[in-house]
Parts: C-alpha cells; structure tokens; sequence
C-alpha cells in the first residue's frame, strides 16, 4: 500500500507541516506526563482508526517501558484495573475531545472537573493540545492513507 500523498513533497504542506510537527515536539516537553502522552495518544487513534499513529504510539510506549498489558488494554479502560485514576479521567476527556460529533455538548462538566482534578492548568492545556494534536495528525494520515506497521522508534521526533 502506498500512500495517496507525500505531504513533504508538497511546498505549501511541507512547510505547514514543520510548524505542525513542532507543535508535537513541543507536546512531548510538557510536564504532562509521557506515559499520559502515549495513552492519549494511542487512544485517539485507535478512536479515529488512523493505523499509522497507532503503530507508532504503540511502539513508542512499548520502547519507554509501557507493558503490553496495558497497552493491549487502552481500547477498554473502562473495565481495566491498571490506569491510575489521573490516567482514566485523560483518557475520557480524550474520548469525550475526539468524539465531538457524537455528543451535542462536547466534553461534558463532570469530565472536565475529573481531568483538573488531577492535572494542573498547564497540564490540562497540554492535554486539551494534545488531543486536538492527535485528531489533526489522524485526520491527515488517514485522508492520504499512510501505510503502517514499518515505524521505527523515534522516527519523526
């Protein structure tokens, strides 16, 4: 499978998209907590059905220390006994963030007051981007079809 588009090979979208990945680095440098990162992450994704950025947060995770487990377990963490609480309220606001169009009100009242119940403002800023981030990035690889499973770590950071 090959992919529909090479985004770098594209002036304008070559250059808007080192602004974009930036953004990303930026991302990994937050005081959120990298583990956090990689579930959001890979949650999103797996929402979103972008194979490419599941592949690679996957890996990612799995490189940093994360146990298959839990990786194996993201798709169902309501029902997991092995995300920390401030884990579970990141991945529900990042549910309720990259399911806007399923629920008339976004992210609810009692989602957000979990998630800054255990995430300072600069935290919650980093993982409102990162979610945002993360939908942005899918939405790109899915439209042009970028093939996965040949990520290697730390590829594009």
């Amino acid at each position: 499978m090959d992919a529909r588009l090479n985004y770098f090979d594209a002036p304008t979208a070559g250059k808007a998209l080192k602004h974009f990945m930036a953004v990303g680095r930026e991302l990994k440098e937050s005081p959120l907590p990298a583990t956090t990162q990689e579930l959001v992450a890979l949650r999103v994704s797996q929402i979103n059905g972008c194979a490419v950025c599941i592949d690679m947060h996957t890996k990612d995770a799995a490189a940093a220390g994360e146990s298959q487990v839990r990786l194996h377990l993201v798709a169902a963490w309501r029902e997991a006994t092995v995300f920390t609480e401030a884990e579970r309220a990141a991945l529900e606001l990042a549910e309720q963030g990259t399911r806007v169009a399923d629920a008339a009100t976004g992210v609810s009242d009692e989602v957000w007051a979990r998630a800054a119940k255990h995430y300072d403002e600069d935290q919650l800023a980093a993982l409102v981007l990162l979610i945002s981030f993360m939908n942005t990035a899918n939405r790109l690889n899915i439209i042009a079809q970028q093939p996965a499973g040949d990520y290697q770590v730390g590829q594009y950071h």
